[in-house]
């Protein structure tokens, strides 16, 4: 199994920006035309896994991998082929194509990692090839795999691109994509939003395709990458689950429900605020989305006020957590050692696949948040 991970392909159509995730995700499955595949399962099971046909036949010097679409297209994977004298022993690069000869005939190239292709960058990577033949296969309305479900990565870039200004959308067949704004028709104004989102999805890790004339060629990168408020509050999580006493829990709650400059009390400040500012907007629907706005915070405001209750009857327990003690820690420690398996027990052999790609994008250390509200 190879770690998850996640492509964006940015693209452009007609006067719109698109920018489709892919999982990178890898899963050798054992198959009963693996021997007629000639080495090429890895390729040919993901793509049996979305209901296609494929056949593996031999080209100029080296296999193809052909799979029939349903829209009576065909679908070409190959290693370059050079004459057998020139071949070179491992792949290189892959080329992927879209075929019909019949009318409305077509030919288009959907990957291409050669020296001069768009994917050049991704070399031999089967991973990569994969994520962008996925991505296709899901604009083109081919069936997903079963139980295909998004990986948390696939989610998290879909958070990157939201917090870059892109808008979710759902193509037809329940396909999901990130757009640019509908009135953002100005193709300067377009690479500058493609770019700044380019940057943080690379300080997130993330692995991208994009046309350069998508994106501001030589637009320095901002330094260094700033923690997100959203995870910032995620540590405030993540000291609660390690929290020994009721006083570190209360000192997470009271970030939150701090009266006047508590978490809540921003959130309520932020939603007034943007009423305020929408409804000066004069149109007939913004007075609506000013009052709706206006209802959330009210709404907001009057739970921040109940779980300062909450907070404070914790605050009076002050007392530590019965499963969190040191001595609990070391029982609970004790019967998972005795419960644990013979480390030789289970062990197996899994099939080797191509070599998989380590995981860029780190956790943030766990914090303890402070405890005075709002600092």
């Amino acid at each position: 199994m190879y770690p998850d991970s996640a492509l964006i392909t940015f693209e452009q159509d007609g006067s719109r920006v698109l920018a489709w995730t892919s999982p990178m995700s890898f899963a050798p499955v054992d198959d009963p035309s693996a021997l007629e595949d000639h080495g090429y399962d890895y390729l040919t099971t993901p793509l049996r896994q979305r209901g296609l046909e494929c056949t593996v036949e031999y080209g100029l010097s080296d296999y193809i991998v052909h799979a029939e679409l349903p829209d009576g297209s065909s679908l070409i994977i190959s290693l370059p082929q050079e004459p057998p004298s020139e071949h070179p022993e491992g792949p290189e690069s892959w080329t992927v194509t879209r075929h019909r000869s019949a009318e409305p005939a077509v030919y288009e190239v959907i990957y291409d990692s050669g020296p001069a292709g768009l994917h050049a960058w991704n070399g031999a990577s089967v991973p990569h090839l994969l994520a962008v033949v996925d991505a296709r296969l899901d604009r083109l309305g081919v069936a997903p795999r079963r139980e295909q479900e998004r990986s948390a990565e696939v989610q998290a870039a879909g958070t990157v691109l939201y917090r870059a200004g892109f808008v979710p959308a759902v193509a037809f067949g329940g396909t999901q994509y990130h757009r640019l704004p509908s009135a953002m028709t100005d193709p300067a104004e377009q690479r500058l939003a493609v770019t700044r989102a380019l940057h943080m999805l690379q300080a997130e890790g993330f692995h991208f395709v994009c046309d350069p004339s998508l994106a501001v060629a030589g637009l320095s990168r901002p330094q260094g990458h700033e923690m997100s408020l959203g995870d910032r509050l995620g540590l405030l999580a993540q000291s609660v689950q390690g929290a020994t006493h009721t006083s570190k829990a209360v000192a997470a709650l009271s970030e939150l429900t701090a009266p006047g400059d508590g978490v809540l009390q921003r959130v309520v400040e932020v939603l007034d605020t943007t009423a305020d500012w929408w409804e000066g907007m004069g149109g007939t629907a913004d007075h609506r989305y000013a009052d709706r706005l206006r209802l959330i915070a009210e709404d907001l405001d009057s739970y921040a006020n109940r779980l300062q209750s909450i907070r404070n009857d914790l605050a009076d327990r002050h007392i530590p957590h019965p499963e969190k003690t040191p001595a609990a820690q070391a029982v609970s420690a004790r019967v998972s050692a005795a419960l644990a398996p013979s480390p030789s027990a289970g062990r197996h052999t899994l099939r080797a696949g191509p070599p998989a790609e380590p995981a860029s994008r780190t956790a943030p250390p766990p914090a303890r948040p402070s405890t005075a509200p709002g600092r």
